[in-house]
């Protein structure tokens, strides 16, 4: 089996900021309803506005309705919202790679997130890279994570979960905030706790020389979307974390903003609020955090732990190495394992593209083609 690999190490090659960045901007949408059943445009779209204070986050953790997600979903519905845009415009969506945010974040963060793995699959097809998660790997990691013990007086990782869901619950409405009636923004506290919808942002980007298309899910919205398809969304990310007590919390913290500063960051996603939490799961502040000011703050107020200019020069780097060495035809796993600086890049189906692109994607663009000769 051809293994080739990429060396993270040393990452003082990756200091500078000479990378361009191409700023996200939404191409389509899609959203799954609280039956966790695909639907074109904005139906799951929501809206923030501020919960009251203090909050306890284990309010209805015995009502709540989680998503399923052992199965293998791919890229489908990713795929499906691409199919329908092509129709719309008439015009193939050109892109180098089209994946996951989640794949894009776990790449983007991986100089300075030595600890965890990943594995992903890829293949190539009419000249573009399509990734995703491999959901084996992943569902074995949530088995690993599950079984861990937590420490006596701590909450389990089920509980801790449920609380961010619950903060996003308390944050958000169906409408913008003018014509909700008064009592529905009082009574948030009260709504069964539901993972199943998600509104998802497909957006076009680029870093260094490799376009990229990414889906990934949106929390909420600040007001409205503007007019003018060009303008920039205004976004909210919703994170919850614990009460910072000591510098051992403040390293923690830090840490945790590497990956909200990644998340928010490939989608465009201007703001983050954090809702601090006791041990308890007893919401107490909320904190606004500008995205673009994240790598910054971290450089001149925390411990320096990461380097944003560095995160994305490997990136630019890493992408140009798969795309000279994911070829057409066949499925490739991208695999970091846990502790190591080491990327291994082998294939693993000698043709095909796996299950990794849709057959109604497949189709489409063949029809498609067909269509653009005749």
């Amino acid at each position: 089996m051809n293994r080739t690999t990429f060396d993270i190490q040393p990452i003082g090659r990756f200091y500078g900021s000479n990378t361009t960045i191409r700023r996200p901007r939404e191409i389509t949408s899609f959203s799954y309803d609280d039956n966790h059943e695909f639907h074109l445009g904005d139906l799951s779209l929501r809206y923030y506005y501020p919960p009251s204070l203090p909050a306890d986050l284990n309010k209805g953790f015995d009502s709540f309705q989680k998503l399923d997600d052992a199965g293998d979903e791919h890229l489908d519905a990713l795929l499906e919202s691409i199919i329908a845009l092509e129709k719309e415009t008439g015009k193939k969506c050109e892109a180098d790679i089209i994946t996951w945010r989640g794949m894009m974040t776990k790449i983007l963060t991986a100089p300075f997130d030595n600890m965890n793995g990943f594995e992903m699959n890829a293949t190539c097809f009419q000249g573009t890279i399509f990734i995703e998660e491999n959901n084996a790997f992943k569902n074995q990691q949530k088995q690993i994570q599950h079984s861990q013990r937590m420490p006596p007086g701590m909450a389990s990782q089920e509980l801790m979960a449920y609380w961010g869901y619950k903060f996003e619950t308390l944050s958000v409405l169906d409408q913008p905030w003018d014509p909700t009636p008064r009592h529905e923004i009082e009574s948030r506290e009260d709504l069964t706790v539901n993972n199943n919808a998600q509104y998802c942002s497909v957006a076009r980007t680029g870093i260094g020389h490799t376009k990229l298309v990414i889906g990934g899910e949106v929390d909420a919205l600040w007001d409205c979307k503007p007019d003018r398809k060009e303008d920039p969304i205004n976004w909210v990310e919703l994170k919850t974390s614990a009460e910072i007590r000591n510098d051992r919390d403040m390293f923690k913290y830090e840490r945790k903003l590497l990956k909200f500063w990644a998340q928010s960051f490939l989608l465009g996603v201007p703001k983050i609020i954090v809702g601090f939490r006791d041990q308890h799961g007893i919401l107490r502040r909320l904190e606004e955090v500008e995205t673009a000011s994240i790598p910054s703050k971290v450089k001149k107020v925390g411990r320096n732990t990461w380097d944003g200019n560095i995160c994305i020069n490997f990136t630019a780097a890493f992408l140009e190495f798969l795309k000279s060495t994911v070829s057409e035809g066949g499925t490739w796993r991208i695999r970091k394992p846990e502790k190591s600086s080491l990327i291994e890049l082998y294939k693993v189906e000698e043709s095909g593209t796996g299950d990794i692109i849709s057959s109604s994607f497949l189709e489409w663009r063949a029809s498609a083609n067909a269509t653009a000769e005749s």
